[in-house]
């Protein structure tokens, strides 16, 4: 099962950008009520598109480079990026099914 991988500003470039699978980003803070509402849904995302995206988050407290660079203002914000750009994004605590239709929108623009 693979879960969320953690991603800091450093490392941002190299797992997200350079990413050959499409990337869910998930741009949360420990201290954020809804970011750990969402993190469950995101960890069953991980499992359930295992090969075909790939599932990150970004703690926006630690790394504010990359939240300031895509304009994070309300955490929790979902992005999704495809070779090297963000093609779409959630923001907020959303269901799996809304998640899960933004995902699958992309994942079918790319076949």
């Amino acid at each position: 099962m693979s879960a969320a991988q953690p991603v800091t500003d450093s490392s941002f470039q190299e797992e997200v950008l350079n990413s050959e699978l499409p990337v869910l980003v998930d741009f949360w803070a420990p201290w954020c009520g809804p970011c750990r509402m969402v993190g469950p849904v995101v960890e069953e995302i991980a499992s359930q598109y295992e090969g075909q995206i790939k599932v990150v988050k970004l703690n926006t407290d630690e790394n504010p480079n990359v939240a300031s660079q895509y304009g994070i203002r309300s955490i929790p914000t979902l992005m999704i990026f495809k070779g090297g750009q963000r093609v779409d994004m959630v923001v907020g605590a959303v269901p799996k099914t809304t998640l899960a239709q933004t995902l699958e929108k992309q994942l079918k623009s790319t076949e």
